[in-house]
């Protein structure tokens, strides 16, 4: 196990281009289970490949335990990584690809069978040793990839988007595994991934990245609740947040003709522009036009309605309003029940907005 640090850690692949990652500082704890997250092209991959050496750090440096990975040669580092792609070899069994890696540092064979027969057992693979990767399931190759990586012992775990390939029921369970088997090995954990539901329910912390920057880094629970930016909140969350721009009179935004009172230090940016953020769940139903204030409801035509069963979510935009008006999106019980083509009012809670200066995206505390 190991600490990480990236310290202003940048890396250009030419220098006519902006920095693929731009001089991010991120610090890991010892058996930290930490996923990097963000659209394609912002530099997650990218940031790990440079942790495990695959990629060089054209600026700043990288930490491992205190030490600068400058000039380590990756099959030095004590970092296993496991690809997207699982990277087995075909013509190994399952115990030969988890063995390569020991048998190539002279391991004892000995040793070998007891940490190849200790992971199966981990990872449930005893049954499928002797199989080779054409014989296994994509779920099967992608626990002998891990296990690869295990058997190992290494300082720290690189994993690059490893369920992308899976089916989605699939990749559900496989996410549950693979952050208790993080648990239980107690190894620092670098996880790559697109998906910020699979980043939300598997990370310690998570860290939102954007065209080579870092954008925030904190618990799952407190990017949902306070993002920084108007990007790390419609980022997390599924389904997104509802962004408005508004202007500030009286003490508060409207959200497509909805007042909506602000907090005491928002509110004192008169005639000032902001977006406001609602997240589903920060709509309640109202029964009529006039809502439980006395002001207006916002009437919404239902365009979508996605039924999970216990909930389900409302997609519709404002009565009157074009085309061009953005979409709202309202959770539901599953005792109140729409189709396409009705119209709901509904009402912000209060307490429950999100406020973002409309010039700069960034948050305004309260």
């Amino acid at each position: 196990m190991a600490t990480v640090y990236f310290d202003e850690a940048t890396r250009k692949f030419s220098k006519d281009d902006a920095p693929a990652v731009d001089g991010i500082t991120l610090d890991i704890a010892d058996g930290e289970f930490l996923v990097l997250v963000g659209p394609s092209g912002c530099g997650k991959s990218t940031t790990l490949r440079m942790l495990a050496g695959l990629e060089p750090v054209d600026g700043g440096r990288i930490l491992v335990d205190g030490h600068d990975q400058k000039g380590v040669r990756p099959r030095d580092r004590d970092i296993a990584m496991v690809f997207q792609s699982y990277a087995l070899y075909p013509n190994m069994t399952a115990a030969q690809n988890m063995a390569f890696a020991l048998d190539n540092a002279k391991v004892s064979k000995s040793e070998t069978r007891q940490r190849v027969a200790e992971a199966a057992k981990i990872l449930e693979l005893e049954q499928l040793l002797d199989r080779k990767p054409g014989q296994m399931s994509g779920g099967q190759r992608q626990r002998v990839a891990m296990g690869r990586a295990i058997v190992r012992n290494p300082k720290v775990f690189c994993m690059d988007e490893p369920l992308s390939n899976l089916d989605a029921k699939l990749r559900v369970s496989t996410r549950s595994q693979i952050a208790g088997l993080q648990r239980r090995l107690g190894i620092t954990t670098v996880y790559v991934t697109h998906d910020q539901v699979e980043a939300m329910t598997m990370g310690h912390r998570v860290a939102v990245l954007r065209d080579g920057k870092l954008q925030q880094v904190d618990t799952p629970e407190a990017l949902y609740d306070r993002p920084v930016n108007t990007f790390v909140a419609s980022f997390i969350g599924s389904p997104a947040i509802t962004l408005v721009e508004s202007s500030v009179r009286d003490g508060r935004a409207e959200v497509h003709g909805v007042p909506v009172p602000l907090d005491r230090a928002v509110a004192g940016r008169a005639g000032e522009k902001v977006v406001v953020g609602l997240r589903p769940e920060s709509w309640h139903v109202v029964g009529s036009p006039e809502g439980k204030g006395g002001s207006a409801a916002l009437a919404l035509n239902v365009e979508l309605v996605e039924s999970l069963g216990s909930e389900s979510f409302v997609y519709g935009r404002p009565a009157g309003a074009g085309d061009d008006a953005g979409r709202v999106t309202v959770r539901l019980d599953k005792r109140t029940h729409l189709t396409v083509g009705d119209v709901v009012h509904v009402e912000p809670n209060h307490g429950e907005v999100h406020v973002f200066d409309a010039s700069s995206g960034e948050r305004i505390e309260a």
